[in-house]
Formats: structure tokens, C-alpha cells, sequence
């Protein structure tokens, strides 16, 4: 979903734009100036020449992490995936004699762990829970390409709200079918982004030759998950009271109800520092754009 709304918007600006997808066969429907290459996500294969003398790198691989309960194999199925990739993309370099600028390295803001009300920017401490620490790995497995004079910059994205895919169109359902309403106690923030702002903030930190480091991807005003339901329901016209118990989510999911049940109060500081602006700084009117 990321990775289709940054590419369109690159080759509308007359940039190239090589896609590198496990399943090639089901990229279709792509703009003029966006390709797609096979690539199995753990072995370099004949895709590393297409680095050499490429622009920007842009590592959003990785198995989702919402797409099932967390077993023991998902759990390794998930950490490999994104580790993989970051070797291979290291390698990849590695392997140029003209080395990218940049390297764009998605994580999550699931890497502050539980945070309460606390804000998360930055500069927070990464948590201490199995997501967290998988967030700190990701982030690590492309660490040795500044070693090579490349650029690093980190992502922690949070919930995209697009209405072609990820989290929001799932979240729909229950409300479509006058069963919405929050989950737990709905305290937990919930740390959201709209997909324009999303695909506007990497494209700012491609271009921001100082911008390194992690930064927050999240608008600036986050609301708590009690707050969203009752934003999603208004715009769908529908209710937005019953609850989803906090006990009924762990006996469905595992332990990743931890994605839906601890949310971070994260902050997008650096962004907003560096001087990236925002189309949507607040929940009712992203929704209002995408739902409307």
C-alpha cells in the first residue's frame, strides 16, 4: 500500500521507479516510469546491479504483522522476513562502485513499547516487549550502511489510514455491521498517519540531504482509540458502543493484541522540526477525506 502510493507519486514527477516484489505477478496496473522485479526478499539474486546507481533505496519489506495470531512459527516468520531483507539490502550495496544517497529503513512506532500517556518521540527509549525488540532489530539490520557513507533514515510509522489497504478497511467492518466500538478500555492511544502524509514525510526525507536517524511518521495530534471509534462511527453514520473486551482480543489474537490494546502517544518532533508539513493533522478530517 506504502510502496504504491510512493511510487505513483515519484513517477509522476518523472522519476524511475523499480519495485522489487515476491509476487510480481500480482503488481499490476502500474503507472508509465514504475517496473516491478522478482525478488525472493532473502537472497540478492540479479536485482543487486539495479542499485548501482540508484537514488534512494526505500526497505519496506517485511511479513505483516497484523495478519494473524502470533504463533511461534509467525512470530519467526515475521523477524526473519524483515532481518533478511535488511542483510540483503546491505549487500546489495555493498556490492555498487555509485553507492545510493539514501536509504529510507521502515520500523514502527511499536518500538517504544507500552508507553501510557507519556509521550514517544524520538528520543524515547525503546520498550521491553517482543515487538519492541523486534522494531530495534529491524532497525539494526541496515546499521553497516553508514559505515559505506550512505545515508540512513528510520521510519517509525504508525497506523496508515488509507481506504486501499492496511488497518483502516478491517476496522471498517465491525462498524459497518452496527458492532464498532472501542477496544478495551479505549484509553490506549492511538498513533495514526494519513497515507498522503505518509508518502509526503519519505518523500521529504529523501530530499533532505541533513535528515538522518529515526524519525516518527505519525501526525501530530494523536487521539486515544476510544476517540477514533467514536470519529469512525460519526462518519459512517453508525454506533460506536460496544466494546470489544480487553480478555476477548487476547484469547483471539496472542500476544499481538499487543498492537491493539497498547498504543504509543507518539509524536512526529524531528519532522516537524526539519520543517515537514502535514495535508492532515487531525483524525475526524483524514477520515472525512478518505471515508467521505
Amino acid at each position: 500500500m506504502i510502496g504504491r502510493a510512493l511510487g505513483g507519486g515519484l513517477t509522476n514527477d518523472g522519476h524511475e521507479v523499480i519495485i522489487l516484489s515476491r509476487h510480481p505477478e500480482r503488481v499490476v496496473a502500474l503507472p508509465p516510469g514504475m517496473r516491478v522485479e522478482r525478488w525472493d526478499a532473502h537472497t540478492l539474486g540479479d536485482w543487486g546491479s539495479l542499485v548501482d546507481g540508484a537514488d534512494a533505496i526505500v526497505n519496506l519489506a517485511g511479513e505483516n504483522i497484523a495478519g494473524g495470531r502470533w504463533t511461534r512459527e509467525r512470530k519467526r516468520r515475521i523477524c526473519e522476513s524483515r532481518l533478511n531483507a535488511g542483510r540483503v539490502v546491505v549487500q546489495a550495496i555493498e556490492s555498487t562502485t555509485r553507492r545510493p544517497r539514501v536509504l529510507i529503513q521502515a520500523s514502527g512506532v511499536g518500538y517504544y513499547g507500552p508507553c501510557g500517556d507519556n509521550d514517544a518521540t524520538e528520543d524515547s527509549p525503546a520498550g521491553k516487549d517482543s515487538l519492541a525488540q523486534l522494531a530495534v532489530e529491524w532497525e539494526s539490520s541496515t546499521s553497516a550502511v553508514e559505515a559505506l557513507g550512505v545515508r540512513r533514515v528510520t521510519i517509525r510509522t504508525g497506523v496508515v489510514l488509507s481506504d486501499q489497504g492496511g488497518a483502516l478497511p478491517r476496522m471498517l467492518l465491525p462498524f459497518r455491521l452496527f458492532l464498532g466500538g472501542r477496544l478495551g478500555n479505549g484509553k490506549q492511544w492511538f498513533p495514526w498517519i494519513h497515507v498522503v502524509d505518509e508518502v509526503g514525510a519519505i518523500r521529504f526525507l529523501i530530499d533532505n540531504e541533513v535528515a538522518s536517524g529515526p524519525f516518527n511518521l505519525t501526525a501530530p495530534n494523536p487521539v486515544t482509540n476510544a476517540d477514533f471509534s467514536h470519529m469512525v462511527g460519526q462518519q459512517l453514520g453508525r454506533p460506536a458502543f460496544i466494546p470489544t473486551p480487553a480478555f476477548l482480543l487476547r484469547l483471539l489474537f496472542g500476544e499481538m493484541a499487543t498492537i491493539l490494546l497498547d498504543g504509543q502517544r507518539a509524536i512526529p518532533r524531528r519532522l516537524m522540526e526539519a520543517g515537514c508539513t502535514f495535508r492532515f493533522t487531525d483524525a475526524a478530517s483524514a477520515l472525512n477525506d478518505i471515508l467521505a
